[in-house]
């Protein structure tokens, strides 16, 4: 039984935690409160003092228009084509075939293995000099990028989803066999939507990485946004300028493919699917 020096010691002691616990608080609400006011101020500051609005109307918005566009386009066809490829490689990563499962991680450890800028150059330039003549594909680069892009996400993609078929327990792919399923039926029906909702926030920030990776396409003369903020502030020696517009583009991809992927969480998710419903 505690005697009344110790329960005296212990009141003493939650009262102490309890006055640190709201110091600590304070001090984070204040600090929280002058990053936002500074960074407030910076932005009001860019906003209404370097911007330039007309030089944005008249010269600026549509070559951003236009390069905002081809990224999109870009990202949209690399996205679908590396997630596809992406379940492609994460199958025969756990594939009970030996040579199958060798050369998934073969590929996978390329292509996490080397830079993306390395591999843009080899697809980009060594491809067409293994042709022989004259390379036949006009607008190669935008060929190169995409191709380039789905190559190295697909790797990423592949192991987010070995990781999410090895995540369910063995004995569901046993019951799905025993019940005269396939191994492919099982895969299909029981083992892989269950790893696809395990392995979904992985493959969302792997697809928001891939909208950064499109800044490196201005070494494959494609015409991104950051090119055009090259372009810009060499003809104009306006920085701020394209660099709030750069800014707003790529958050207008990344943010709304970020609220994609978490709507996609909550509906494969069995405890928060029925209130989507």
């Amino acid at each position: 039984m505690a005697t009344d020096t110790e329960r005296t010691t212990g009141g003493e002691r939650g009262v102490i935690e309890r006055m640190n616990d709201a110091t600590f608080r304070r001090i984070g609400l204040v600090g929280t409160s002058l990053f936002a006011l500074v960074v407030g101020a910076f932005l009001l500051y860019v906003l209404f003092v370097r911007v330039d609005y007309e030089l944005l109307l008249e010269i600026i918005y549509p070559q951003f228009t236009y390069a905002f566009l081809r990224v999109l386009g870009i990202v949209v066809v690399s996205s679908v084509l590396s997630v596809v490829a992406g379940v492609i490689v994460g199958l025969a990563r756990v594939s009970r075939t030996g040579p199958t499962r060798n050369i998934a991680k073969g590929y996978i450890e390329f292509f996490r293995g080397t830079p993306l800028l390395f591999q843009l150059f080899v697809i980009y330039l060594g491809i067409p000099q293994l042709w022989g003549g004259t390379f036949p594909v006009d607008q190669w680069n935008y060929y190169a990028a995409v191709i380039g892009l789905t190559l190295n996400h697909a790797a990423y993609i592949g192991e987010a989803i070995r990781g999410g078929i090895e995540s369910i327990p063995s004995g569901q792919m046993e019951a799905a066999r025993s019940l005269g399923m396939s191994y492919i039926q099982s895969m299909r029906n029981v083992v892989l939507p269950q790893a696809w909702r395990n392995s979904l926030a992985a493959i969302g920030n792997d697809q928001v990485i891939l909208v950064k990776d499109t800044s490196l396409l201005t070494v494959l003369a494609v015409p991104e946004l950051l090119s055009a903020f090259r372009n810009i502030n060499s003809a104009t020696f306006d920085a701020w300028t394209p660099i709030i517009l750069v800014a707003i583009a790529y958050l207008m991809i990344t943010i709304p493919l970020g609220r994609l992927v978490s709507y996609l969480e909550r509906r494969a998710d069995p405890a928060t699917a029925g209130g989507d419903n």
